[in-house]
Protein backbone atom coordinates (compact mmCIF):
# COMPACT_ATOMS: atom_id res chain seq x y z
CA UNK A 1 0.00 0.00 0.00
CA UNK A 2 1.36 3.37 -1.04
CA UNK A 3 -0.07 5.50 1.81
CA UNK A 4 1.37 8.78 0.54
CA UNK A 5 -0.07 8.32 -2.95
CA UNK A 6 -3.53 7.54 -1.59
CA UNK A 7 -3.32 10.47 0.82
CA UNK A 8 -2.33 12.89 -1.94
CA UNK A 9 -5.17 11.70 -4.18
CA UNK A 10 -7.81 12.31 -1.49
CA UNK A 11 -6.23 15.62 -0.55
CA UNK A 12 -6.21 16.82 -4.14
CA UNK A 13 -9.79 15.66 -4.69
CA UNK A 14 -11.44 17.12 -1.59
CA UNK A 15 -9.48 20.16 -0.37
CA UNK A 16 -10.61 22.23 -3.35
CA UNK A 17 -14.21 21.03 -3.05
CA UNK A 18 -14.24 21.93 0.63
CA UNK A 19 -12.83 25.39 -0.03
CA UNK A 20 -15.54 26.06 -2.63
CA UNK A 21 -18.53 24.52 -0.79
CA UNK A 22 -21.43 26.95 -1.47
CA UNK A 23 -23.38 26.31 1.74
CA UNK A 24 -23.19 24.79 5.20
CA UNK A 25 -25.36 21.90 4.02
CA UNK A 26 -22.98 21.08 1.14
CA UNK A 27 -20.01 21.40 3.46
CA UNK A 28 -21.51 18.95 5.96
CA UNK A 29 -22.20 16.49 3.13
CA UNK A 30 -18.53 16.64 2.11
CA UNK A 31 -17.48 16.11 5.72
CA UNK A 32 -19.52 12.92 5.94
CA UNK A 33 -18.18 11.70 2.58
CA UNK A 34 -14.54 12.10 3.47
CA UNK A 35 -14.43 11.83 7.30
CA UNK A 36 -17.64 10.00 8.27
CA UNK A 37 -17.71 6.45 9.65
CA UNK A 38 -17.90 5.12 6.11
CA UNK A 39 -15.92 7.96 4.54
CA UNK A 40 -12.80 7.75 2.40
CA UNK A 41 -10.34 8.37 5.22
CA UNK A 42 -12.10 5.92 7.54
CA UNK A 43 -11.85 3.26 4.85
CA UNK A 44 -8.10 3.84 4.55
CA UNK A 45 -7.66 3.63 8.32
CA UNK A 46 -9.61 0.35 8.35
CA UNK A 47 -7.07 -1.20 5.96
CA UNK A 48 -4.23 -0.61 8.42
CA UNK A 49 -5.10 -3.87 10.21
CA UNK A 50 -3.86 -5.84 7.16
CA UNK A 51 -0.40 -4.27 7.28
CA UNK A 52 2.70 -5.25 9.20
CA UNK A 53 3.49 -3.28 12.35
CA UNK A 54 6.18 -1.24 10.58
CA UNK A 55 3.93 -0.44 7.58
CA UNK A 56 0.94 0.26 9.88
CA UNK A 57 2.92 2.83 11.85
CA UNK A 58 4.15 4.66 8.75
CA UNK A 59 0.78 4.62 6.93
CA UNK A 60 -1.12 5.55 10.10
CA UNK A 61 0.94 8.72 10.49
CA UNK A 62 0.25 9.71 6.86
CA UNK A 63 -3.51 9.07 7.13
CA UNK A 64 -3.83 10.88 10.48
CA UNK A 65 -2.07 13.88 9.03
CA UNK A 66 -4.50 13.82 6.09
CA UNK A 67 -7.42 13.61 8.48
CA UNK A 68 -6.12 16.62 10.44
CA UNK A 69 -5.63 18.70 7.26
CA UNK A 70 -9.14 17.92 6.04
CA UNK A 71 -10.63 18.82 9.45
CA UNK A 72 -8.81 22.16 9.41
CA UNK A 73 -10.05 22.88 5.88
CA UNK A 74 -13.64 22.06 6.89
CA UNK A 75 -13.46 24.24 10.02
CA UNK A 76 -12.03 27.17 8.03
CA UNK A 77 -14.78 26.92 5.41
CA UNK A 78 -17.44 26.54 8.12
CA UNK A 79 -16.28 29.79 9.80
CA UNK A 80 -16.42 31.64 6.50
CA UNK A 81 -19.88 30.37 5.55
CA UNK A 82 -21.25 31.00 9.06
CA UNK A 83 -20.00 34.60 9.02
CA UNK A 84 -21.51 35.17 5.57
CA UNK A 85 -24.84 33.74 6.70
CA UNK A 86 -24.89 35.97 9.80
CA UNK A 87 -24.01 39.06 7.75
CA UNK A 88 -26.84 38.31 5.31
CA UNK A 89 -29.30 37.90 8.19
CA UNK A 90 -28.23 41.16 9.86
CA UNK A 91 -28.41 42.98 6.54
CA UNK A 92 -31.99 41.87 6.11
CA UNK A 93 -32.90 43.02 9.64
CA UNK A 94 -31.28 46.45 9.48
CA UNK A 95 -33.24 49.70 9.97
CA UNK A 96 -32.74 52.72 7.74
CA UNK A 97 -32.34 55.48 10.32
CA UNK A 98 -32.17 58.06 7.54
CA UNK A 99 -35.79 57.43 6.54
CA UNK A 100 -38.20 60.34 7.04
CA UNK A 101 -40.13 60.10 10.32
CA UNK A 102 -43.89 60.03 9.87
CA UNK A 103 -45.84 61.88 12.60
CA UNK A 104 -48.23 58.96 13.00
CA UNK A 105 -45.28 56.83 14.11
CA UNK A 106 -44.53 59.02 17.12
CA UNK A 107 -47.50 57.88 19.21
CA UNK A 108 -49.99 60.11 20.98
CA UNK A 109 -49.95 62.47 23.95
CA UNK A 110 -51.99 61.41 27.00
CA UNK A 111 -54.89 63.78 27.83
CA UNK A 112 -53.39 64.50 31.27
CA UNK A 113 -50.11 65.58 29.67
CA UNK A 114 -52.01 67.61 27.09
CA UNK A 115 -54.04 69.47 29.74
CA UNK A 116 -50.96 70.06 31.89
CA UNK A 117 -49.30 71.64 28.85
CA UNK A 118 -52.40 73.74 28.15
CA UNK A 119 -52.66 74.99 31.74
CA UNK A 120 -48.94 75.74 31.89
CA UNK A 121 -49.14 77.66 28.61
CA UNK A 122 -52.04 79.78 29.90
CA UNK A 123 -50.42 80.73 33.19
CA UNK A 124 -47.01 81.23 31.59
CA UNK A 125 -48.72 83.87 29.45
CA UNK A 126 -49.79 85.58 32.71
CA UNK A 127 -46.22 85.60 34.02
CA UNK A 128 -46.37 82.53 36.26
CA UNK A 129 -43.30 80.33 36.74
CA UNK A 130 -43.47 76.54 37.22
CA UNK A 131 -42.38 75.21 40.62
CA UNK A 132 -42.04 71.60 41.74
CA UNK A 133 -41.92 69.62 44.96
CA UNK A 134 -41.41 66.00 46.06
CA UNK A 135 -44.23 63.45 46.08
CA UNK A 136 -43.16 62.30 49.57
CA UNK A 137 -43.69 65.10 52.09
CA UNK A 138 -43.58 65.87 55.80
CA UNK A 139 -46.73 66.28 57.87
CA UNK A 140 -45.65 69.86 58.58
CA UNK A 141 -45.47 70.91 54.91
CA UNK A 142 -48.57 68.97 53.91
CA UNK A 143 -50.80 69.90 56.86
CA UNK A 144 -49.44 71.99 59.74
CA UNK A 145 -47.92 74.87 57.75
CA UNK A 146 -51.15 75.09 55.77
CA UNK A 147 -53.21 75.66 58.93
CA UNK A 148 -54.82 72.22 58.85
CA UNK A 149 -55.55 71.22 62.49
CA UNK A 150 -54.21 68.01 64.02
CA UNK A 151 -57.76 66.62 64.32
CA UNK A 152 -58.77 67.49 60.75
CA UNK A 153 -60.34 64.47 58.92
CA UNK A 154 -57.87 64.85 56.03
CA UNK A 155 -55.06 63.76 58.37
CA UNK A 156 -56.67 60.42 59.17
CA UNK A 157 -55.44 57.14 57.71
CA UNK A 158 -58.54 56.72 55.55
CA UNK A 159 -57.63 59.82 53.54
CA UNK A 160 -53.81 59.92 53.58
CA UNK A 161 -51.14 57.39 52.60
CA UNK A 162 -48.61 57.41 55.46
CA UNK A 163 -45.16 55.85 55.38
CA UNK A 164 -43.91 53.83 58.41
CA UNK A 165 -43.26 55.90 61.52
CA UNK A 166 -39.65 57.00 62.02
CA UNK A 167 -37.56 56.68 65.20
CA UNK A 168 -38.45 60.20 66.37
CA UNK A 169 -42.19 59.47 65.99
CA UNK A 170 -42.67 61.61 62.88
CA UNK A 171 -44.22 60.28 59.68
CA UNK A 172 -43.67 61.01 56.03
CA UNK A 173 -46.60 60.73 53.64
CA UNK A 174 -47.61 60.86 50.00
CA UNK A 175 -48.73 64.45 49.51
CA UNK A 176 -52.50 64.89 49.36
CA UNK A 177 -52.23 68.10 47.30
CA UNK A 178 -49.49 70.10 45.62
CA UNK A 179 -49.78 72.95 48.16
CA UNK A 180 -46.64 71.81 50.09
CA UNK A 181 -44.63 73.17 47.17
CA UNK A 182 -46.13 76.58 47.95
CA UNK A 183 -44.87 76.25 51.53
CA UNK A 184 -41.40 75.37 50.24
CA UNK A 185 -41.40 78.33 47.85
CA UNK A 186 -42.48 80.89 50.47
CA UNK A 187 -40.06 79.48 53.08
CA UNK A 188 -37.00 79.31 50.84
CA UNK A 189 -37.25 82.48 48.75
CA UNK A 190 -38.30 86.07 49.32
CA UNK A 191 -41.52 87.39 47.73
CA UNK A 192 -43.00 88.42 45.41
CA UNK A 193 -44.07 84.98 44.13
CA UNK A 194 -46.12 84.02 41.11
CA UNK A 195 -46.00 80.26 40.59
CA UNK A 196 -48.02 77.26 39.51
CA UNK A 197 -47.23 73.77 40.82
CA UNK A 198 -48.30 70.87 38.58
CA UNK A 199 -47.86 67.34 39.89
CA UNK A 200 -49.19 64.04 41.19
CA UNK A 201 -51.15 63.79 44.44
CA UNK A 202 -52.49 60.82 46.44
CA UNK A 203 -55.60 60.06 48.53
CA UNK A 204 -57.61 57.00 49.60
CA UNK A 205 -60.41 57.13 47.01
CA UNK A 206 -61.48 55.13 43.95
CA UNK A 207 -64.64 55.47 41.83
CA UNK A 208 -65.82 56.99 38.53
CA UNK A 209 -64.50 60.44 39.45
CA UNK A 210 -61.75 59.64 42.01
CA UNK A 211 -58.54 57.62 41.90
CA UNK A 212 -55.82 56.99 44.55
CA UNK A 213 -53.35 58.94 42.40
CA UNK A 214 -54.43 62.02 40.46
CA UNK A 215 -53.05 65.31 39.14
CA UNK A 216 -53.40 68.88 40.36
CA UNK A 217 -52.13 72.32 39.53
CA UNK A 218 -51.81 74.74 42.44
CA UNK A 219 -51.38 78.45 41.88
CA UNK A 220 -49.90 81.03 44.23
CA UNK A 221 -49.41 84.78 44.03
CA UNK A 222 -47.79 86.68 46.93
CA UNK A 223 -47.11 90.39 46.70
CA UNK A 224 -48.05 93.67 48.34
CA UNK A 225 -51.64 94.96 48.11
CA UNK A 226 -53.04 91.75 46.54
CA UNK A 227 -56.85 91.46 46.83
CA UNK A 228 -59.75 89.24 45.81
CA UNK A 229 -60.27 91.16 42.58
CA UNK A 230 -56.87 90.01 41.34
CA UNK A 231 -57.83 86.40 42.10
CA UNK A 232 -61.15 86.64 40.28
CA UNK A 233 -59.64 88.28 37.21
CA UNK A 234 -56.90 85.68 36.99
CA UNK A 235 -59.26 82.70 37.25
CA UNK A 236 -61.90 84.12 34.90
CA UNK A 237 -59.22 84.61 32.22
CA UNK A 238 -57.88 81.13 32.87
CA UNK A 239 -61.24 79.34 32.64
CA UNK A 240 -62.35 81.15 29.48
CA UNK A 241 -59.00 80.54 27.80
CA UNK A 242 -58.84 76.87 28.82
CA UNK A 243 -62.36 75.99 27.71
CA UNK A 244 -61.95 78.27 24.69
CA UNK A 245 -65.29 80.04 25.31
CA UNK A 246 -65.04 83.83 25.40
CA UNK A 247 -68.28 84.42 27.32
CA UNK A 248 -68.08 81.38 29.62
CA UNK A 249 -70.26 82.10 32.71
CA UNK A 250 -68.45 81.80 36.06
CA UNK A 251 -69.55 82.27 39.65
CA UNK A 252 -67.61 82.36 42.90
CA UNK A 253 -69.38 80.67 45.85
CA UNK A 254 -68.22 81.18 49.46
CA UNK A 255 -66.55 78.07 50.84
CA UNK A 256 -64.04 77.02 53.50
CA UNK A 257 -60.44 75.87 53.22
CA UNK A 258 -58.04 75.99 56.21
CA UNK A 259 -55.27 77.57 54.14
CA UNK A 260 -57.29 80.45 52.59
CA UNK A 261 -59.51 83.17 54.09
CA UNK A 262 -61.85 84.13 52.54
CA UNK A 263 -62.31 81.01 50.42
CA UNK A 264 -64.42 80.27 47.37
CA UNK A 265 -65.30 77.55 44.91
CA UNK A 266 -65.53 78.42 41.22
CA UNK A 267 -68.39 77.10 39.06
CA UNK A 268 -68.79 77.30 35.30
CA UNK A 269 -72.09 77.46 33.45
CA UNK A 270 -73.25 74.31 31.67
CA UNK A 271 -76.26 72.23 30.67
CA UNK A 272 -77.00 68.51 30.73
CA UNK A 273 -79.40 67.03 28.17
CA UNK A 274 -79.70 63.36 27.28
CA UNK A 275 -76.64 62.53 29.35
CA UNK A 276 -74.49 65.01 27.36
CA UNK A 277 -72.91 67.95 29.20
CA UNK A 278 -72.38 71.17 27.28
CA UNK A 279 -69.96 73.70 28.73
CA UNK A 280 -70.90 77.40 28.56
CA UNK A 281 -74.62 76.97 27.90
CA UNK A 282 -77.72 76.42 30.05
CA UNK A 283 -78.79 77.14 33.61
CA UNK A 284 -76.73 74.44 35.41
CA UNK A 285 -73.41 74.92 37.16
CA UNK A 286 -70.34 72.69 37.54
CA UNK A 287 -67.60 73.22 40.16
CA UNK A 288 -64.08 73.17 38.71
CA UNK A 289 -61.69 74.52 41.37
CA UNK A 290 -61.19 75.97 44.84
CA UNK A 291 -59.45 79.24 45.68
CA UNK A 292 -59.10 82.07 48.17
CA UNK A 293 -56.82 84.62 49.76
CA UNK A 294 -53.83 83.03 51.52
CA UNK A 295 -54.61 82.68 55.22
CA UNK A 296 -52.40 85.04 57.29
CA UNK A 297 -51.44 82.08 59.49
CA UNK A 298 -49.98 80.31 56.45
CA UNK A 299 -47.93 83.38 55.60
CA UNK A 300 -46.65 83.53 59.20
CA UNK A 301 -45.80 79.80 59.20
CA UNK A 302 -43.66 80.43 56.11
CA UNK A 303 -41.81 83.35 57.71
CA UNK A 304 -43.71 86.20 56.00
CA UNK A 305 -45.30 89.19 57.71
CA UNK A 306 -49.04 89.11 56.81
CA UNK A 307 -49.25 92.87 57.46
CA UNK A 308 -46.77 93.44 54.63
CA UNK A 309 -47.56 90.60 52.23
CA UNK A 310 -50.83 89.26 50.90
CA UNK A 311 -51.61 86.65 48.33
CA UNK A 312 -54.12 84.35 46.69
CA UNK A 313 -54.02 80.64 45.90
CA UNK A 314 -56.08 78.17 43.90
CA UNK A 315 -56.12 74.47 43.11
CA UNK A 316 -57.33 72.78 39.91
CA UNK A 317 -57.87 69.05 39.40
CA UNK A 318 -56.24 68.32 36.04
CA UNK A 319 -57.99 65.00 35.49
CA UNK A 320 -61.36 66.61 36.28
CA UNK A 321 -61.09 69.53 33.85
CA UNK A 322 -59.69 67.15 31.19
CA UNK A 323 -62.84 65.04 31.55
CA UNK A 324 -65.05 68.13 31.24
CA UNK A 325 -63.29 69.63 28.25
CA UNK A 326 -62.81 66.45 26.23
CA UNK A 327 -65.92 64.49 27.19
CA UNK A 328 -64.23 61.67 29.11
CA UNK A 329 -66.79 60.04 31.40
CA UNK A 330 -64.75 57.60 33.52
CA UNK A 331 -61.65 58.87 35.32
CA UNK A 332 -60.26 55.36 35.70
CA UNK A 333 -59.54 55.18 31.97
CA UNK A 334 -56.71 57.68 32.51
CA UNK A 335 -54.72 54.99 34.34
CA UNK A 336 -55.68 51.74 32.54
CA UNK A 337 -52.82 51.82 29.96
CA UNK A 338 -55.37 51.01 27.23
CA UNK A 339 -53.86 51.82 23.81
CA UNK A 340 -57.27 51.87 22.14
CA UNK A 341 -58.48 54.42 24.71
CA UNK A 342 -55.34 56.50 24.18
CA UNK A 343 -55.72 56.46 20.39
CA UNK A 344 -59.26 57.74 20.84
CA UNK A 345 -58.54 60.48 23.41
CA UNK A 346 -54.83 61.15 22.74
CA UNK A 347 -53.29 64.15 21.00
CA UNK A 348 -50.68 64.51 18.27
CA UNK A 349 -47.13 64.37 19.61
CA UNK A 350 -46.05 67.32 17.44
CA UNK A 351 -49.12 69.53 17.97
CA UNK A 352 -48.12 71.52 21.06
CA UNK A 353 -50.70 73.88 22.63
CA UNK A 354 -50.02 77.59 22.20
CA UNK A 355 -52.08 80.66 23.04
CA UNK A 356 -51.52 82.12 19.60
CA UNK A 357 -52.60 79.12 17.54
CA UNK A 358 -55.08 77.51 19.94
CA UNK A 359 -54.75 75.09 22.83
CA UNK A 360 -56.55 72.01 21.49
CA UNK A 361 -56.13 72.22 17.73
Amino acid sequence: MDAKLLSDQIRDEYVGMIAEAPSLTELDSLRVTVLGKKGRVSQLLAKLRDLSPEERQAAGGVFNKLKEELNQAIEARFSTLDAEQLAAKLSGESIDITATVRPEGLGTIHPVTQVLDEVTEIFAGMGFAVAEGPDIETEYNNFTALNIPADHPARQMHDTFYLPEREDGSRLLLRTHTSPAQVRTMSQASPPHRIIVPGRTYRHDYDLTHTPMFHQVEGLVVDKDIHMGHLKGCLIDFARTFFEIDNLPLRFRPSYFPFTEPSAEVDIGCSVEGGVRTIGEGADWMEILGCGMVNPRVLSNCGLDPHEWQGFAFGVGIDRIAMLKYGIRDLRGFFDSDLQWLRNYGFSALDLPTLGQGLSR
